[in-house]
Formats: C-alpha cells, sequence, structure tokens
C-alpha cells in the first residue's frame, strides 16, 4: 500500500489530459474554500487559491504552459458564474488571482535556473519577495476590479486584498513546494513532540493574554520546530499556525487593539506581522537543511576513497568505531596489502592508468571480500582489510584469495595487457567488542612487518603469522604456509 501511494503522481509530463483535469478540480476546490471563508461580502478571511496554485505551477515545471493556465483561469471563472453574479467584475478579479500565480510560478522557476543547488537560505528570501511582488500587482488589480461589487472605496480594498495574499503566500507556497510523502516510517514519542507542544501553549497564551505582540508568541516554537523537524514538517506546521492565527483574531478571539496615526485596519496589520513572522523558521528549516546535507557530504568524502570508492583510512576507524557497539568478541584478521610495482605503471604508463588500476584493483578486493569484511585504501597503493576471519587459517586462506584474483585478472589499458600482482601482509588476533579499535592498530602494525617479509622475499606472496609455526609465508609459485623465512 505504501509504495503504491509513493509511486502515484498527480501530475506527470506525459498526461496532459488528466494535468488539466487535475488543475480545474483543485482550482474548484480551493475556491471553494476560500468563498465559504469570507469574512465580509465579497472579501474572503483566508484565500488559499492563489497560494497552492503557484506552489503547483512552480514545482512542476512541465505545468508552465499557457493551456494549463487557461484551465485554471476558465475554473474560476466557471465558478464565479455559478455562484455569483458579478459579471465582467469576476473577469478581472480572477485575472488579478492569475497575476498571483503566474508571478510567483515564473521567479521560482527562474530561481531554480539560476541556482541549481538547493536548499539555499537566501532561496527562501527570495520567495518572500516573490510573493510580495506577486502580492502588489494582485492587490492593483484585485482592489480596482472589487471597487463596483463593493461598498468600500479603492485603499481599503488594496489594503485588504494584498495583506491577504502576501500573508497566504508566504505561508501557502513554501508547504507545496516542499510537500511529501515521508520517506521513512514515523516514529512519534513524547520529546519529538515537544516543539509541537510548545506551539499549541503559545497560540493558547495568544489568546489569553491577546495584544498585537501575542502574535509572535508561536515564533521561539516555530523556530524549535525547524531546527527538530524536517523542511516540509516544518513548512505544514508554519502553515497550520498562521491560517489559525488569522482566524483567532478575524473572530476576535485573539484581541488587537489597533491605535495608529494611519488608522490601519486590524486585518492588515495582522496579516503583516504573521507573515513577517512565518518566513522566519522557513528560512532556519531551509538553513538546516543545507547545513546536514553539507555535513553528510563532507561526511562521505572524509569516509569514502574518492578514486576506489571504498573506505579511507579515517572511513575505516570510524567504521570500526561503530562496530564497537556490537557486544560480541570476535577474531580479526587485518590483511596490509600493496600492489606491486606500482611506481613503474605510474611511471611507463602515466598516472591516469595508475588511478584506473587503483580502482580496478578495489574492486577485485572488495568484490572477493564481500560483506564479510572492511576494505580500506590507506594511502597510495597500499590497502588494508578487516574481516571477522574465526581463525588465523580462514583469514590466511581469504588473502591467498585475494592474491590469486588479482594474479589471474590482467589490467588493459589502451589495449596493452598489464599483469599485476599483490603482495600481502596479515596480521591476526582476537578482539572484545569495546577494544576493537585498540586491537586493530597492533595488528596493522603486525601486518605491515609481514607485508615488508613478503616484499623481500619476491612479492607476489603473503606472509602470517600462523598459529605454532612462528612467521612464515607462501607465494604464488608455492612455498608452503608452514615454512619459515
Amino acid at each position: 500500500m505504501r509504495s503504491a501511494l509513493t509511486a502515484f503522481r498527480l501530475f506527470q509530463p506525459d498526461t496532459p489530459l488528466r494535468n488539466a483535469s487535475a488543475i480545474f478540480i483543485l482550482t474548484t476546490l480551493f475556491y471553494f474554500v476560500g468563498a465559504e471563508l469570507r469574512l465580509v461580502e465579497a472579501l474572503s478571511l483566508f484565500w488559499p487559491l492563489n497560494g497552492v496554485m503557484a506552489g503547483i505551477f512552480a514545482r512542476y515545471v512541465f505545468l508552465h504552459r499557457l493551456h494549463y493556465y487557461a484551465v485554471c483561469y476558465v475554473a474560476m471563472l466557471m465558478y464565479d458564474a455559478v455562484t455569483t453574479n458579478w459579471g465582467m467584475a469576476s473577469v478581472v478579479i480572477n485575472l488579478s488571482n492569475m497575476i498571483f500565480i503566474v508571478v510567483v510560478a515564473v521567479l521560482v522557476q527562474r530561481d531554480r535556473r539560476l541556482m541549481k543547488k538547493t536548499p539555499d537560505p537566501l532561496n527562501a528570501l527570495r520567495l518572500f519577495n516573490y510573493c510580495l511582488i506577486a502580492a502588489l500587482l494582485c492587490a492593483l488589480l484585485g482592489a480596482f476590479g472589487s471597487v463596483g461589487i463593493d461598498s468600500h472605496t479603492f485603499w481599503p480594498l488594496f489594503a485588504d486584498w494584498f495583506s491577504e495574499q502576501f500573508s497566504t503566500g508566504v505561508l501557502v507556497v513554501p508547504c507545496i513546494l516542499t510537500l511529501g510523502l515521508p520517506v521513512r516510517e514515523l516514529r512519534v514519542n513524547l520529546e519529538k513532540l515537544l516543539p509541537i507542544i510548545a506551539l499549541v501553549v503559545s497560540v493558547a497564551a495568544s489568546v489569553v493574554i491577546g495584544g498585537a505582540g501575542s502574535l509572535a508568541f508561536p515564533l521561539p516554537a516555530l523556530i524549535w520546530c525547524a531546527v527538530r523537524y524536517s523542511l516540509p514538517a516544518t513548512c505544514l506546521l508554519t502553515f497550520i499556525t498562521g491560517a489559525i492565527e488569522i482566524i483567532l483574531v478575524a473572530n476576535s478571539i485573539i484581541n488587537i487593539a489597533v491605535a495608529t496615526p494611519l488608522s490601519t485596519p486590524m486585518m492588515f496589520s495582522a496579516r503583516l506581522g504573521i507573515a513577517t513572522m512565518a518566513i522566519c523558521p522557513v528560512m532556519v528549516s531551509v538553513s538546516m537543511a543545507a547545513i546536514n546535507s553539507l555535513i553528510r557530504q563532507v561526511s562521505l568524502r572524509a569516509d569514502y576513497d574518492f578514486l576506489t570508492h571504498v573506505y579511507s583510512r579515517s572511513g575505516l576507524y570510524e567504521a570500526l568505531k561503530r562496530e564497537e557497539t556490537h557486544r560480541h568478541p570476535r577474531f580479526l584478521t587485518v590483511m596490509l596489502l600493496d600492489i606491486d610495482y606500482f611506481k613503474s605503471i605510474n611511471d611507463n604508463y602515466g598516472h591516469e592508468c595508475g588511478d584506473r588500476v587503483l580502482a580496478s584493483f578495489a574492486r577485485q578486493v572488495q568484490q572477493v571480500v564481500g560483506e564479510d569484511g572492511m576494505v580500506a585504501r590507506m594511502g597510495g597503493e597500499e590497502f588494508a582489510v578487516v574481516v571477522n576471519s574465526g581463525d588465523e587459517q580462514h583469514g590466511y586462506a581469504l588473502a591467498e584469495r585475494i592474491r590469486s584474483t588479482v594474479a589471474s585478472h590482467p589490467f588493459t589499458w589502451r589495449q596493452q595487457t598489464l599483469y599485476l600482482t599483490v603482495s600481502i601482509g596479515l596480521g591476526s588476533g582476537k578482539a572484545e567488542s569495546w577494544q576493537l579499535t585498540e586491537v586493530f592498530n597492533k595488528l596493522m602494525a603486525e601486518a605491515d612487518d609481514h607485508l615488508y617479509r613478503s616484499k623481500k622475499a619476491g612479492r607476489n606472496r603473503t606472509s602470517a603469522p600462523l598459529a605454532g609455526a612462528g612467521i612464515c609465508g607462501r607465494c604464488g609459485g608455492g612455498t608452503g604456509p608452514g615454512e619459515t623465512f
């Protein structure tokens, strides 16, 4: 069921009829919601349509076509034709709605083309500005069209149109742009709910205390949500909080005494204050998303070798530290591998060839080791393998399998065949879970000593301390594992 929901897409590039139908239905639905929230005569308390459709057109680039915008506009006109007697005024009013939708969609898409790397804190600020520009243009035309159907004069209508469009845009558009299904199963506990509880308490305090300053009470809780929750969740909570506060102010549940020289309407002040507040947690959340993304990228680059795609030296130590949380002892075999005569490959064929050899060698080793151990590039042509082998013999057998695999798979470079060999030194010992890193360091020193013995003995061989036999080794041709140097 979950996979089916994840796979479902309301809008798709290759389904124009379905796209047009969905736009028509959504426009009609949210037009109805806005109409039901009309506060005074023709003026709506909260008009989500423009913000929702602007977010949809901005989110899906393939919807940025004239015929899709036309479908949205026709749906508005048809709804007014059925439910109102505005006549030609409806053409102007709904044209103002379309101005808001088109301006926001065009500016957001332009922003995406100019700045491919997202999220960016500046993008949130730009979105704030885009809603401001769109609201001004929308209010100018909307107020002009509303004069004929309402007793108000132009400037009160302009103030109402602008404040409503601006506040709704800032609340709704980020929510639509980031909306999506959770990528992992939600686990709810009291600690995770604390920011939401604080948000509910702060809204309740706004009702109890009242006054103009009470509108900002939820801001600290929203910033807490921005730090603890994902960007989509933060945008959704910000939208819900802002919408609730607008409704509470409109119904005088939150009392705000307005006495200014300009005698501005109560809703004008409330909407502007809420719009300014709404952008703060969104910007914080976007910044946190950018920081977290950067941390993940830096961590990934630090833990993995870019060329060979195996662990780096630091990444191997981090992996061992994670393994220390597993409370059970194990028998470690640490292998230190060195590609024979690698310097001559760089000298004779170039560093590009050398890089390809390293990448191919790492893949071969990783394929042999599989899920049984960890492979890391320690530096240059030197690699390390750590496995929970069970005993010395199994660890030695795996090392020999690596050596023979490398020897039997020549490397081709520009129609030339290069035969690679590898020298291996081993260190083995028991380790408790809490001392993996310490034991690894000791075994690495041991493996390094035996790697030197492998090279001194002629390369292409594995050297290891076998139980009861002292230092011993094996070459490609075949000195036996019990023979000492």
